[in-house]
């Protein structure tokens, strides 16, 4: 049967990923290895990958199908808040209270806020908890749904492009309830967000943000027309830290991207990611490992 002329009752555009295809993970710094372990995996509830980078001097903390990369050396802070969804903010604030008297002395803090829990990690990053929001974050139960980036004003426009044009990102100007900001896709439930600052940013430090794309060669060739490549990583990977407004190539904001395609070794790799409520007293077999997506119900 021939329906081509019947109005469509689903949104295809939302379907839409664009070039980027995945938010692999925010890599800062850290200068102990003790204090990010109380802070991330006891009191966030993440998962420390048991197969990669398990020794003293890097660790890689799971959320759902994304991670911190957290190697040793000065501290790094990202310009801005790191949004993750975890599926317990109660148990959350729990966790947060435990360690907060081994992180005394440091720039550790947690409040409760309308949308989810505000923390700042031992050195001054900022990460935005939320509970699970179908209406927001989709099937997301556990995950890293945004990196919001804090820009200079009058940029959005020119982010855009540069995700638009350069990346070839599903990027756009959106509203919310904090005001208005650009938005680029960076996955199935991803987003990089960047909103204007109203003071002084800091400088760059060199922390970076890792994403992957069907697309590899077609942005890596705009890059390097633009000088813009910093570093070729590998057959799979190249690195670039500056957006630039297409329309006259002026440096509008510095972050650090980690290039991958989609035949990198490491793409889509499933991770561990485990409950942390579950601990000696309370185990049952089965039961230890946390799914990062609810179950779709028809």
């Amino acid at each position: 049967m021939n329906d081509s002329a019947t109005p469509n009752r689903f949104d295809r555009g939302v379907e839409d990923l664009g070039n980027v295809v995945e938010l692999g993970h925010v890599n800062v710094t850290v200068p102990d290895q003790r204090l990010a372990t109380l802070f991330y995996i006891s009191g966030l509830g993440l998962t420390r990958d048991p197969y990669l980078m398990t020794g003293v001097d890097n660790m890689w903390a799971n959320v759902g199908r994304s991670q911190f990369h957290l190697p040793v050396r000065p501290a790094q802070v990202v310009r801005g808040v790191t949004g993750l969804v975890l599926p317990d903010i109660e148990a959350l604030l729990g966790r947060l209270s435990a360690v907060k008297k081994h992180l005394e002395g440091t720039k550790f803090s947690f409040q409760e806020t309308d949308d989810g829990v505000m923390t700042t990690c031992p050195w001054g990053n900022r990460i935005r908890c939320h509970g699970p929001d179908e209406a927001r974050f989709g099937p997301m139960r556990l995950g890293m749904p945004y990196v919001e980036c804090d820009v200079p004003s009058g940029s959005l426009e020119g982010i855009v492009r540069f995700y638009r044009e350069i990346l070839e990102s599903a990027a756009d100007i959106a509203t919310d309830n904090k005001g208005r900001h650009a938005r680029a896709v960076v996955g199935d439930g991803n987003a990089l967000i960047f909103r204007e600052a109203d003071t002084k940013l800091p400088e760059f430090d060199g922390h970076h943000i890792q994403i992957s794309l069907v697309d590899f060669s077609g942005p890596h060739k705009r890059l390097q027309e633009r000088g813009l490549i910093t570093e070729e990583s590998d057959q799979h990977q190249y690195r670039f830290q500056d957006i630039i407004d297409p329309e006259n190539g002026k440096v509008i904001f510095t972050v650090e991207h980690e290039v991958r395609s989609m035949k990198h070794p490491m793409y889509a790799r499933p991770l561990v990611n485990r409950d942390p409520t579950i601990n000696n007293r309370n185990y049952k077999p089965g039961h230890q490992e946390m799914p990062w997506s609810a179950p779709h119900l028809h």
